[in-house]
């Protein structure tokens, strides 16, 4: 008995330090456990695609799908009308630096006019930091373009992981969750969940497409993106609760305000 009782005295006192960081990060709650789940899902599909890259495992599946979108009678042409192939360019365009910088500045701008400093401040953090994990991966990996058809438009960083699909599902799903998120109604969050998510798939596809990515490049932006926007939306769901970011309908009090 009295072993017993030690036991159980022990467990409780393992135990107790992880039960208090789980009530205390609301893990029993659905937002903040549903945002962690995922952050922990994509950040494990990459780790894992990321060996296969390693390894070598992906190449045979990458080229025969690199090549299905090609002509087999002429390889440097795309399957598909010749206008197919400019709306790609036009597509993949949305994942590029100059057009994500200035929707990340308009989105930050929208935030602080709207009076929602907190989420301006945690928007552009998530950005900065998102970029600095890209450029960082890139530099780890630095696996060679695809040279199995023409490039379609201008590269010039390492192929792995996709710069355009990880920074698109960076940027768009992060303000997509943030923006929902301080958006009072669902409807118009889905909507702009959905654009996000929509915006994201097809830049990544467009890469492909355009031959300047390997299959296995996008998917692996695409988890790396979507875990770090995850994690972004747990963050903004503890400094909501803390007071430092502002809830859906609620925004910042003037700076001059006086206290009542």
């Amino acid at each position: 008995m009295p072993a017993a009782g030690l036991s159980e005295e022990a467990m409780h006192t393992l135990l107790a330090p992880a039960t208090r960081l789980w009530l205390r990060l609301r893990l029993n709650e659905v937002g903040p456990l549903l945002s962690m789940s995922a952050c922990g899902f994509f950040a494990w599909a990459f780790i894992a695609l990321a060996d296969e890259v390693r390894e070598g495992e992906t190449h045979a599946l990458d080229s025969r799908l690199l090549l299905a979108l090609r002509d087999p009678q002429n390889p440097a042409n795309p399957l598909g009308p010749s206008w197919l192939e400019e709306s790609a360019r036009d597509i993949t365009g949305l994942g590029g630096y100059a057009i994500l910088t200035l929707l990340t500045l308009a989105a930050v701008t929208y935030l602080l006019m709207a009076g929602k400093r907190g989420a301006a401040l945690l928007v552009l953090a998530a950005i900065v930091g998102g970029t600095l994990l890209s450029t960082g991966l890139k530099l780890g990996f630095e696996r060679p373009r695809p040279d199995l058809v023409p490039h379609a438009t201008r590269v010039y960083t390492a192929s792995f992981p996709s710069g355009h699909a990880m920074m698109s599902a960076i940027t768009y799903l992060t303000l997509g969750a943030l923006l929902a998120r301080v958006e009072r109604s669902r409807r118009v969050s889905a909507f702009i969940m959905g654009l996000a998510i929509l915006t994201t798939l097809l830049v990544g596809v467009s890469r492909v497409y355009l031959g300047v990515h390997w299959p296995s490049d996008v998917l692996a932006g695409w988890a790396v993106g979507a875990a770090w926007a995850s994690l972004c939306w747990f963050v903004a769901l503890q400094l909501q609760r803390r007071g430092q970011v502002e809830k859906p309908g609620e925004a910042s009090p003037p700076a001059d305000a006086k206290p009542e």
